[in-house]
């Protein structure tokens, strides 16, 4: 495995990251429809400002009106998006080249990895469009906005591959590395209803604390009414007691995240497996507590933007530190994810 390729991964993990927070700002800051087409920006590569560029828009688009401040938010996702695609075509040719070493014995460079990181990246592209194209449709949001962190965890999991030690041998997969993929599958969910609440701009219909303080308007039955048959989704249509319980079922669920990663951790820790693994325990807690202070202090400040968008990151780091810990938990029995 050459420095150069390691390298490489690193670059895209780190520039994975600003893509999910530049997406993340994109949302928070109502630039997703900025440009109204795709892939660029009402048929520019860059956002229109000249006179004879503003006379195409105005006959190719009669009904909209360009604001260069959200049309350049969301051009700018669009081209690190664009760069962080080429960097992961780049990782999938060079694993193809050197799939293996020299005697073909022993595989050096994840392939099955980087094949299946390219097939994310397609079907995020068309997300992509789809997210302009059927106007910020609720589902394809939340997809979207899933498939930035599937890509980067891959991502940040291919790294941690790489450094992995060539001498394990007999792998098996223990009881810990089991409640650990517990706590993920909880983390994905919640990170999911995040995306929801999102989607369907409900962050501000559940003010107060611990609980909504229009409590009383929650209804199981509510969330069951579902973003569809419109022809815009900006700024959201479902009813209010919608999105309030919508809100509210993140925050209990979170309640659910926190208590299970926790004990999960805890579990993991009393083992004393490794200082490695004890520490990635700890790292794992101390997100998690950050992240709840920012949940918490964001309703109690009333969603200040920077904010949000650092809550986002958040949940995306969360994730991370939570891959690291399966993957250390895997690699301690000698298996690999």
């Amino acid at each position: 495995m050459s420095k150069g390729y390691k390298l490489l991964i690193l670059a895209a993990c780190t520039l994975a990251l600003l893509v999910v927070s530049l997406g993340a700002y994109t949302r928070l800051s109502n630039a997703g429809l900025g440009c109204p087409d795709w892939p660029g920006c009402y048929g520019f590569l860059t956002v229109p400002n000249e006179s004879h560029e503003l006379t195409i828009v105005e006959k190719n688009f009669p009904n909209a009106q360009v604001e260069p401040k959200k049309a350049w938010i969301e051009m700018v996702h669009r081209y690190f998006a664009s760069l962080l695609g080429l960097m992961i075509v780049a990782l999938c040719i060079v694993a193809f080249r050197q799939r293996t070493n020299k005697n073909h014995k022993q595989v050096v460079v994840p392939f099955k990895h980087a094949l299946l990181l390219m097939a994310m990246v397609l079907f995020q592209g068309l997300l992509g469009m789809w997210t302009v194209t059927m106007n910020l449709q609720p589902f394809v949001v939340m997809g979207h906005l899933l498939g930035g962190f599937t890509i980067l965890a891959l991502l940040v999991l291919m790294y941690l591959r790489v450094h992995q030690p060539a001498d394990v041998t007999a792998p098996s997969i223990t009881g810990h590395f089991l409640l650990a993929i517990i706590g993920l599958v909880v983390l994905v969910i919640q990170i999911a209803l995040g995306g929801w609440v999102a989607a369907n701009y409900a962050a501000p219909h559940c003010s107060g604390l611990p609980v909504c303080s229009n409590i009383e308007l929650f209804s199981l039955e509510s969330l069951f009414h579902l973003p569809i048959g419109q022809s815009n989704y900006e700024f959201g249509v479902l009813p209010f007691e919608t999105r309030l319980s919508i809100h509210f079922i993140h925050r209990i669920w979170a309640m659910v995240t926190a208590l299970t990663l926790i004990w999960v951790g805890w579990k993991i820790y009393r083992a004393e497996l490794s200082s490695k693994i004890r520490s990635a325990v700890i790292l794992v807690s101390c997100v998690l507590f950050a992240q709840l202070f920012l949940g918490g202090l964001i309703v109690h400040l009333q969603f200040p933007l920077l904010l949000t968008l650092f809550h986002n990151v958040m949940a995306a780091l969360l994730l991370l530190s939570m891959v690291r810990l399966c993957f250390l938990l895997a690699a301690k029995q000698g298996a690999t994810i």
